[in-house]
């Protein structure tokens, strides 16, 4: 089958703005400009600077991604789960039917102030209740592909397949996830399965995408076409040392009511949700009890 490249279709710059005690965001998915991208929910490339973060928050009926590109992450939840995330490395959780958790920056003399990407994907109707969970890799776990060499792009599979490669991540729902990164200007091409939403955050350096001669600067969200005849997606690095994320995912025939950090398909669970949460039950039960040891009570 010959290789034929997906198109912008619409372009989003992501706004700086702050989030949670401090932090600083950059929201694409999720903002005004771009409210619905089924499955995915909300994207932010965030910076969190010292004493800045994210302190103990809940969540239910999504999954959250969280890709650090530079410096680490410190995270802790309701379930007895702790640890470091630290640069290159992913976190994959599935809050189910509920968790509390924190995440701060790791503020060690030397260390860079952490920066990276969230996405916040959701979970198909039937995985909505069900038990948290993690998968998480350290950066060397992270499998890499280089389509052209050692000296082309080189592709990290952070979930999905690219060029032979395939992530142990597997997400509940369709979701493929790469960081695509060129040491100097050249051509990549990706295969992408039909019909799934499809886009690209540019990070560094400038790219084109296709055909089309127009190039693109850091921090857009590229949304691209999802035609039957379009194979995949073909990105031209228009610069040295360019580097972007792109994200495809199943999209899901169901509605999204979202309330905060609850995201369920009707008014009525949502209803049902903000009355666990306030209760502590079905899933909630650590509410207002648990505190995290890194939230800066």
């Amino acid at each position: 089958m010959a290789a034929i490249s997906r198109s912008v279709i619409k372009k989003v710059l992501s706004q700086e703005t702050t989030e949670g005690a401090g932090a600083l965001v950059r929201r694409s998915i999720g903002s005004a400009q771009l409210r619905n991208l089924t499955p995915f929910l909300m994207l932010d490339h965030f910076h969190i600077a010292k004493g800045a973060g994210f302190p103990d928050h809940p969540h239910r009926g999504q999954a959250t991604v969280t890709y650090i590109t530079e410096g680490a992450s410190k995270h802790e939840d309701s379930a007895g789960h702790a640890g470091v995330i630290q640069e290159g490395g992913v976190q994959w959780m599935c809050a189910g039917r509920g968790i509390i958790h924190a995440e701060m920056p790791v503020d060690e003399p030397g260390k860079p102030e952490p920066r990276g990407l969230q996405l916040w994907i959701d979970l198909p109707k039937q995985y909505k209740m069900v038990e948290p969970s993690y998968q998480e890799l350290e950066p060397e776990n992270i499998p890499s592909a280089f389509p052209d060499g050692r000296d082309g792009p080189e592709v990290r599979v952070i979930s999905g397949k690219s060029h032979g490669q395939e992530s142990p991540v597997h997400p509940l729902g369709g979701c493929w996830y790469f960081h695509v990164k060129f040491k100097h200007a050249g051509r990549f091409f990706q295969d992408i399965p039909a019909g799934w939403t499809t886009f690209i955050y540019t990070m560094n350096g400038k790219i084109s995408v296709g055909d089309s001669v127009e190039t693109h600067d850091p921090f857009h969200t590229l949304v691209l076409s999802a035609g039957g005849e379009e194979t995949g997606v073909s990105v031209t690095a228009v610069e040295d040392k360019t580097d972007f994320v792109l994200i495809a995912g199943e999209p899901l025939e169901q509605e999204v009511v979202q309330y905060g950090p609850f995201v369920m398909t009707t008014k009525d669970d949502i209803q049902k949700t903000l009355v666990d949460y306030h209760l502590g039950q079905n899933g909630f039960e650590q509410a207002h009890v648990w505190k995290s040891k890194i939230g800066g009570h």
